[in-house]
């Protein structure tokens, strides 16, 4: 499985690249704030709106800590997706939020 750091992340954004960014922790969780332009899609609901996912496109994949996006990384990648793990997840954070 691919990882990124999140220093990587915050360079990657400030430069202006467009990310796709998944973010698996739950609804209540991302009410205290998400990385800019990441969906929420949480990990319980992940095999459900999949459909929602480009194959041809790369996604991040964040969470809390990094335990549930390690397991969402997993299962994407087993169902044909590119996907990178942001290590530390939010609470790595250190950049803007909305």
């Amino acid at each position: 499985m691919k990882q990124i750091t999140v220093a990587e992340v915050e360079q990657r954004l400030k430069e202006g690249q467009q990310l796709n960014i998944i973010d698996v922790r739950e609804a209540n969780e991302v009410a205290t704030g998400k990385i800019p332009g990441a969906v929420n899609i949480p990990l319980g609901l992940l095999e459900f709106r999949m459909h929602e996912l480009n194959k041809a496109n790369e996604y991040i994949v964040v969470c809390q800590a990094g335990g549930r996006s390690t397991l969402a990384c997993q299962y994407l990648e087993q169902q044909g997706f590119h996907v990178i793990n942001m290590n530390g997840g939010m609470l790595a954070w250190t950049g803007e939020m909305e």
